[in-house]
């Protein structure tokens, strides 16, 4: 071992010692220089003073200590990694080639599956050993740090946020501007006075005045009843995770429990482990690897195909995913296999390579994982599968296996499917001329030997590379980028009286207590070709001339001669950043003075149009995203008029002094930023802004027929729109649970039933016709709609999946190559289809990127029509051939794939050795009522593994419950998904603390055992009683604030599934409180049961938008009045955000002779008694708590 340094010995006993906190964090407070080697291609290796905040634990770097450059938050920190093992480095390989690898470290961070890099050059090993060792400490410390403590480092980074010239104070209009983007909404000023003057603060606040406000605010909304103020720090322990409803005593992993066979566990799996995106056009990365094993994953998947230098390469095949090293794989696999977890690693090998490739493979397998890789049985006697324990620290290899005297092949055969990717005879992205604007947008086509598919409009998978490079572009075209800014004025007065105009504007705006450095920019009405900075400092408007000048052909700009920009927009910038310096002051540009009445000049805006008139015009346009906007006749008020999923749809949107609200809360400076917004961001659903409409658009993109159907839309709050008297279109929806009507007029049906004739009314029911009743009322979040039958089949058929726009019979068409390409494509083909009577005469209009892209999908698609029916019958009878190397069939032990045969389940010939292999739509018909107490027979004694259909392109995930209750053990997920089936995945495997191996509960071994049956179960049934009180710090969705509701559910079993959801809490996400309301769950087996709660909020359309969640098995529950911690979709912590509910857990029957309704009222008295006990008791905890601490 190498011996420290004296450097390193003086920080690892300081991080040793008892005091040593605050000494640890001097070390790295004081900050030490480095370069950093930035993500974004266009920014080169510079050197930069680092160091860490201690009061907002964050990372922080900067050129000058004025300006903070960028920050990590230490508790998003995942992984410390020595050496230039990132892209970062890779990017300026002469500069890193310098580097001594023993001086370099990497941060990865983030709360998604795709974590982001710092990547940094220290000038000793000494500093590097200092910055690693300091920061594992510091990431510990943070975790555990007591909820006091995190509230703490909340509020300041908050405060520094706004107080960015570093003066130790705040305005109130700081304070006005930043509750609203933490959730809050002020009713008015009135308001915020008087909270002020409880806290004794007045124009500005310190940090103690500020902090007092935060304490003041969270209090007052969170008191139901009248009582005694408490002390904060006891309601802040109720939020907190030492109060976590999930009892963490009960996960970690018991080595006792780790001595079953393997066929006996969940063993968490992934699905394309490699990929980081959609299943055709993302980036295949060795950080997916890295991440996926640190997420405690035990089964990964290799999908390799022939590679240069006889070494494979890893990527999914016939797609345009990016390509990996085999070899860079194995390195990965093996440094980070066993980080989180020691018990066995299963590689499973999607084998695409020739025998020489193979024996390659074999050869560095045993090369690379040395003794890690398990080559022959634990036990050669044995009549089942080893345990986990017996495997610690293993791989092993599952892989087709010669049968015992044949060499090299095996001979199997397969029924030719066209909806599997991999079977294309090409495919990857082409261009489609929108009919509207006439812009080509990228689709994904794949060709088969039976037709053309094409996608909807997809957004071309850029690598990280591309995306910087995007970037830079964008920075290079800045010439004008200063018109789209909000400080950006023009020409004011028209030309005439713009110092004047200026001056009003400046005044009006700052009214309300601005701070110094408000500005706005116009163009000077003296100088040609310059501009006038005009600023509100000390109570006044002043006004600074902004010089031009030409230089090589380009303008630059400067306030003086010793610091000139290339662009007016990098001057602001600059300015904005650092203090602008003169005689008498020093000041920032700070807030802007957004643009009055700039609206008027758009395109979108009409002054004088009727809604009426605007639905005319929009149903001349039948495409989702045309849009405009008009003035109402009411006073202050505005409408948005647009097309989305084939409808016509009205929203308000209110001036209230110089601010537009969209919606309740949503506030924007003005109609431009409004619009600028949701042409990034979604409006409605999925749709964003994207053609704006007036006459002059219409003579371009308009049809002659009016959409009428547009109009039939359902009234609800926010829009407007007449019902129309004309029906709307029924449809079928299918039920996602059981429900049990609670009144007379609502219907019963169990989960998959069938609901047809389906009304959509508002309100979240729905009217319906089931089991001979006609109309009756259910909820909507209880079902999902069913598409046409037509369409669902063509989905199922298709290898786009849901992706699916169209297609084309490919034996009746024919190409014809445009020479002088066509509306600015140079590279275009037009493919004409012949179809057949039942089908109109289809002609497609495509572009290629390039010349031999277009040469060849033009050969391929006249290849395939010549030869279709031949190639149809020779692949539907075709025989597949696949050789094996012995020497990879040797590595292969335990983990034997072959075709599955229900005839040998329970008998001599099931050899435990064996394991079959399902794509997730086989292996729903083995799952269900019938069959799956056959399916969970196999499941005992060997391996079963689980994987998403070929038509999930998205990456999305089927529902997992019924493959486990089933006793699969693989059932591989898309791990890069945060999706719900990822968070049940995550959910369960905490029962394994992390390990990656669950023990299935005793009652799956029973032969009596049938999943879909609970009168088999033969386990005690529990019913779980449940309020939600309220919730503090959920996350902002857009611009809005936040209307939350939480929906609670039971996932489990078909008969334990059930769902129920609060009220609407309007325009608080700070910290909403809900009415008491209890929630009955009947759960029949707890061993395999999940409560999930999710947090919503319901936007101006009545639309529900996920917000927040956390899913917990029932079996680690603690009682009483707990916390609910909540993460993102990636169930990644989020800071300080948490529900706080009531729950209890008691024997069904019993409970049964109490409860008779769904929903019951707690009396006050019960509740005050049950707080004041509360109170009493984790007062004393925390005194006792703290003490021990300090």
């Amino acid at each position: 071992r190498k011996p420290r340094s004296s450097l390193e010995e003086v920080a690892a006993d300081l991080l040793e010692a008892r005091g040593g906190r605050s000494a640890a964090g001097l070390l790295l407070e004081m900050g030490t220089v480095m370069t950093v080697f930035y993500q974004k291609k266009s920014q080169r290796p510079e050197r930069r003073t680092f160091q860490v905040r201690q009061d907002t634990r964050q990372i922080v770097w900067s050129r000058n200590p004025d300006k903070t450059e960028g920050e990590i938050d230490i508790r998003e920190i995942r992984e410390l990694r020595l050496g230039k093992g990132s892209r970062d480095f890779e990017r300026y390989p002469e500069e890193a080639r310098k580097l001594d690898s023993a001086h370099c470290f990497i941060i990865l961070y983030g709360l998604e599956f795709r974590l982001r890099t710092l990547s940094v050059a220290a000038f000793s090993e000494e500093e590097v050993s200092m910055w690693v060792t300091g920061l594992n400490w510091l990431m510990v410390d943070t975790q555990r740090a007591p909820a006091p403590q995190q509230t703490d480092r909340w509020l300041r980074k908050q405060f520094e946020v706004m107080d960015r010239n570093h003066e130790g104070s705040i305005t109130v209009k700081d304070v006005k501007t930043l509750l609203p983007q933490i959730n809050f909404r002020v009713p008015n000023m009135r308001f915020l006075k008087d909270k002020l003057q409880e806290v004794e603060a007045r124009s500005d606040l310190s940090y103690p005045n500020f902090a007092q406000l935060y304490r003041t605010l969270m209090f007052d909304a969170q008191r139901s009843v009248s009582v005694a103020r408490p002390s904060f720090n006891f309601l802040t322990f109720l939020f907190s995770k030492e109060n976590s409803v999930c009892d963490p005593r009960l996960s970690p992993v018991v080595p006792d429990d780790m001595k079953r066979p393997l066929s006996q566990y969940w063993i968490s799996s992934s699905h394309n482990t490699y990929l980081t995106g959609d299943q055709f056009s993302s980036e295949s990365s060795l950080e997916a690897y890295a991440r996926c094993l640190r997420m405690g994953c035990r089964c990964i998947e290799l999908d390799c195909w022939d590679g240069p230098d006889d070494l494979p390469i890893i990527y999914h095949g016939h797609t345009l995913t990016s390509k990996i090293k085999f070899l860079d794989v194995l390195h990965t696999i093996k440094e980070h296999a066993f980080v989180t977890s020691e018990y066995p690693v299963i590689l499973s090998i999607e084998d695409h390579c020739s025998v020489v490739q193979q024996r390659n493979m074999a050869t560095h397998f045993k090369k690379v994982f040395g003794d890690l890789l398990l080559t022959k049985p634990v036990d050669s006697n044995a009549e089942e599968l080893p345990s986990p324990y017996q495997l610690r620290r293993k791989i092993l290899i599952k892989h087709k296996k010669l049968v015992e005297g044949t060499l090299y092949e095996e001979v199997t055969s397969a029924s030719y499917s066209e909806n599997d990717i991999s079977n294309s005879l090409k495919n990857g992205i082409l261009y489609l001329e929108d009919p509207i604007d006439h812009t080509w947008t990228p689709h994904y086509f794949v060709l088969t030997s039976n037709k053309i598919y094409y996608s909807e409009e997809t957004s071309h998978y850029q690598t990280a590379d591309e995306e910087e490079d995007e970037e830079g572009k964008e920075e290079c075209n800045n010439n004008e980028q200063h018109c789209a800014e909000r400080w950006f004025h023009g020409k004011l007065g028209g030309g005439r009286d713009g110092r004047q105009v200026a001056e009003k504007l400046l005044q009006e705006y700052c009214e309300g207590g601005a701070k110094d450095g408000t500005f706005l920019v116009r163009e000077s009405e003296t100088f040609v070709g310059d501009y006038t900075l005009s600023f509100w400092r000390s109570g006044r408007v002043q006004h600074c001339r902004i010089h031009s000048r030409q230089e090589s052909g380009s303008t630059r700009f400067y306030l003086t001669d010793n610091l000139v920009f290339d662009s007016l927009y990098r001057l602001i910038c600059h300015y904005r950043d650092t203090p602008l310096r003169c005689n008498e002051f020093e000041m920032r540009l700070g807030s802007p003075v957004p643009q009055p009445n700039a609206h008027e000049s758009r395109e979108w805006y009409h002054s004088s149009l009727s809604r009426v008139q605007a639905e005319h015009m929009l149903m001349r346009v039948p495409r989702d995203g045309a849009f405009l906007v008009r003035k109402r006749s009411e006073h202050s008020s505005y409408a948005i008029s647009f097309r989305a999923e084939g409808k016509i749809k009205h929203c308000r949107i209110q001036q209230e002094g110089r601010l537009f609200m969209l919606g309740s809360s949503a506030e924007f400076e003005s109609l431009v930023d409004l619009v600028s917004y949701y042409e990034k961001h979604p409006l409605y659903r999925k749709m964003r802004l994207r053609y704006p409409i007036n006459e002059d658009t219409l003579d371009r993109m308009g049809t002659t027929e009016l959409d009428y159907g547009a109009l039939y839309e359902v009234r609800t709050p926010h829009f407007y729109v007449e019902a129309n008297k004309m029906p709307t279109a029924r449809c079928t929806v299918k039920a996602l649970y059981d429900y049990r009507a609670q009144r007379e007029d609502e219907l019963c049906f169990p989960k998959q039933a069938l609901i047809v004739n389906v009304d959509k009314q508002e309100g979240g029911w729905w009217r319906g016709d089931y089991g001979g009743k006609k109309q009756l009322w259910f909820p909507a979040n209880y079902v999902e709609e069913v598409p046409s039958s037509p369409t669902r089949e063509l989905d199922e058929n298709s290898p786009l999946g849901t992706f699916l726009k169209g297609f084309i019979d490919v034996p009746t068409c024919h190409v014809v190559v445009h020479k002088d390409g066509k509306n600015s494509r140079p590279f275009v083909f037009t493919i004409h289809s012949q179809q057949l009577s039942s089908h109109p005469v289809q002609t497609l209009d495509v572009a290629a990127d390039s010349l031999d892209d277009l040469n060849a999908w033009a050969g391929k698609i006249r290849e395939a029509a010549q030869n279709a029916d031949a190639r149809m019958q020779e692949e539907k009878q075709m025989e597949r051939r696949k050789k094996i190397a012995v020497e990879l069939s040797e590595l292969v032990v335990y983990c034997r794939p072959v075709p599955f045969n229900e005839d040998k389940i329970g008998t001599e010939r099931a050899c435990y050795r064996d394991m079959s292999s399902f794509p997730e739509t086989k292996a729903e018909k083995f799952a269900t009522r019938g069959r799956g107490k056959r399916f969970l027979q196999y499941n005992r004694r060997q391996l079963s593994r689980v994987y998403p259909r070929g038509q999930r392109l998205d990456s999305s995930n089927y529902d997992p419950m019924p493959m486990w209750l089933c006793g699969s053990q693989l059932v591989a997920l898309n791990f890069q998904t945060p999706d719900k089936p990822m968070q049940l995945n995550q959910a369960l495997f905490l029962l394994g603390g992390g390990s990656g191996f669950v023990p299935q509960p005793d009652v799956m071994r029973d032969d009596a055992f049938d999943p879909f049956d609970k009168d088999t179960l033969h386990v005690e049934p529990i019913t779980v009683q449940l309020q939600v009180l309220g919730a503090r710090h959920l996350p902002k969705n857009g611009r809005s604030i936040v209307c939350p509701f939480v929906e609670v559910e039971i996932c489990g079993a078909d008969y334990d599934c059930c769902k129920c959801k609060t009220d609407v809490v309007a325009d608080n996400g700070l910290n909403p409180v809900w009415v008491q309301k209890q929630f009955v769950f009947d759960i029949h087996n707890p061993t395999f049961s999940f409560l999930r709660f999710t947090v919503y909020e319901e936007d101006m359309f009545s639309d529900p938008n996920f917000l927040a969640q956390v899913t917990y098995p029932v079996r680690l529950l603690r009682t009483g009045y707990r916390s609910v911690p909540l993460k993102n979709s990636y169930s990644e912590e989020l800071e300080l955000a948490a529900l706080l509910v009531h729950i209890e857990i008691v024997n069904a029957k019993v409970s049964n002779e109490r409860f008779f309704t769904l929903h019951c009222e707690p009396s006050p008295f019960s509740f005050l008694l049950l707080l004041f006990f509360a109170v009493v008791f984790i007062r004393a905890t925390c005194y006792v708590c703290l003490f021990i601490y300090f």
